[in-house]
């Protein structure tokens, strides 16, 4: 019996995504679906639902149990404002009480972050003629386009900033809202939107002298290291992990400008090296011996991004929700911005079961329409890929993610090109409304987010709480319950005969 419900499971999956975009008529023509009153099976029936904007506060959960990827930088646009972001971590010692030799001088220190970036967008520069240390040498610099999301072509400016505050552990829950103190500004970079990686080779037999994977390279205050590493390299607060982080409280990594871009990064990707020389005996004399002391980002680490708005201005702060009549437009954003919420009346499944008694129908697909919106939303940003749902006030699953877990051909949200204006989202939500005509589950309202599920390496979803929200920067306006647009919010369904 439990195989022949999966099979029969799958099966509607298959005949129902055949249907919607194989053999899919006008959407927006109700009364042609219908002949004296008879629903067609095969044909779309469309029924308005109620779409409202639900305020998530601006406060999203960003600590590193929550964060596959970190978020730096900043962008304003006129209908959500401004959103900017800031990564804060801690950082420890490759080694306590470290042996930093007779009389270490620090010659120079290395920050190293490593953002996401276009790897088939290659350009490429070598030097013939290097030099390496009186080597004759050649030299390849690869350059590739940073990932971004806001206005790609501005130059940003890089900012790290020592914490003063003792952040805590790596399992404490921290918020998007935080707020620590400062030290002194150790470094900046202008950014110009791009990574960059180097190979130096011998030009005599191409033996390799130096490779660096792309990155982006900034320079810190090598003074601060001297007096507040070097120099206390036997004291308590090199000693272990617990002096060492409360003692250095971390690392701010931030951008100068409020308006640019928001580009993404592996938190634990990022490397802080320490060059520095002491002194050698050899021979009777005293000689300068290179060294180096590196800094771990990783696990162990507390670490969260911060996340600042500043709505002033924008359409959506003069926008007021109505839960119970719905909104004209939906406003859906990543990291702590708005979401958005759908409600099936209850006339209309009340309709619907009515449907099933008098012409012995039952619902073969169900689907969530939502078009962007063009009068407000007409631009080339990258609109969100997908979104996660839930029933309202809770963090769960919907039916159709658990019912159609082992089928390989289901996808909770479909697309047309998102490179369109309008672009359309399809969310498919067979499963749940079959759960309240057929077994009379509760009608809870669906809350819709910008993100998507992650999975492990067998693409298995790690669970409803897993998420990309905190990390995902795009933001979208729908078109929600308005009755005079025919692109508002739908619920579209296909029938078949019992």
């Amino acid at each position: 019996m439990t195989n022949f419900k999966l099979i029969l499971k799958t099966s509607i999956a298959i005949i129902g995504s055949f249907l919607l975009f194989s053999c899919e008529p006008e959407l927006d023509s109700l009364g042609s679906q219908l002949v004296k009153d008879n629903v067609i099976p095969g044909n779309v029936v469309s029924y308005d639902v109620v779409a409202y904007n639900v305020n998530n506060g601006d406060i999203i959960r960003t600590d590193g149990n929550k964060l596959t990827a970190a978020t730096i930088g900043a962008f304003h646009e006129s209908q959500f404002g401004l959103q900017k972001s800031s990564f804060i971590t801690q950082i420890r010692p490759s080694a306590y009480a470290p042996d930093f030799g007779k009389n270490p001088v620090v010659d120079s220190v290395v920050l190293v972050l490593k953002p996401y970036f276009a790897s088939d967008s290659l350009t490429t520069s070598t030097d013939e003629n290097f030099q390496w240390n009186g080597t004759a040498a050649k030299k390849t610099v690869s350059r590739y386009p940073i990932t971004k999301y806001g206005k790609a072509k501005k130059n940003m400016t890089l900012q790290v900033h020592e914490v003063k505050d003792f952040l805590g552990s790596a399992s404490d829950t921290i918020y998007s809202n935080r707020q620590v103190n400062t030290g002194v500004m150790l470094g900046t970079k202008n950014l110009d939107g791009s990574v960059s990686a180097v190979k130096i080779v011998k030009k005599d037999d191409n033996s390799e002298l130096l490779s660096r994977d792309a990155g982006i390279r900034i320079s810190l205050d090598k003074n601060f290291f001297q007096d507040r590493i070097i120099s206390k390299a036997k004291s308590p607060e090199m000693a272990d992990a617990s002096n060492f982080v409360r003692y250095f409280g971390g690392l701010r990594i931030s951008v100068a400008e409020d308006d640019g871009y928001i580009f993404t990064m592996a938190p634990g990707g990022m490397e802080l090296i320490m060059y520095y020389h002491h002194d050698a005996d050899a021979n009777g004399s005293s000689t300068a011996q290179q060294g180096t002391f590196s800094f771990i980002f990783g696990g162990a680490n507390a670490r969260f991004n911060q996340i600042w708005y500043d709505r002033k201005g924008s359409a959506l702060a003069n926008w007021a929700s109505d839960e119970n009549m719905g909104d004209k437009k939906l406003y859906a954003q990543g990291m702590g911005g708005p979401g958005f919420g759908i409600r099936i009346p209850q006339s209309v499944v009340a309709q619907i079961k009515q449907l099933g008694a008098s012409q012995d129908l039952a619902v073969l697909s169900a689907k969530l329409r939502l078009y962007s919106d063009v009068s407000t939303w007409n631009n080339t940003f990258a609109k969100p890929v997908s979104f996660v749902i839930s029933p309202k006030g809770k963090t769960s699953f919907i039916s159709d993610m658990t019912a159609f877990a082992a089928n390989p051909v289901f996808s909770l949200i479909t697309t047309s090109s998102l490179k369109e204006n309008p672009a359309y989202y399809d969310i498919s939500i067979t499963q749940t409304l079959k759960d309240i005509i057929e077994k009379d589950a509760e009608n809870t309202d669906l809350i819709l987010n910008v993100g998507y599920y992650e999975v492990n390496a067998s693409n298995i979803k790690l669970g409803a709480e897993h998420t990309s929200t905190a990390y995902t920067p795009n933001r979208i306006v729908l078109v929600g319950s308005d009755a005079g647009n025919d692109k508002r919010a739908r619920l579209q369904i296909i029938y078949t005969k019992r």
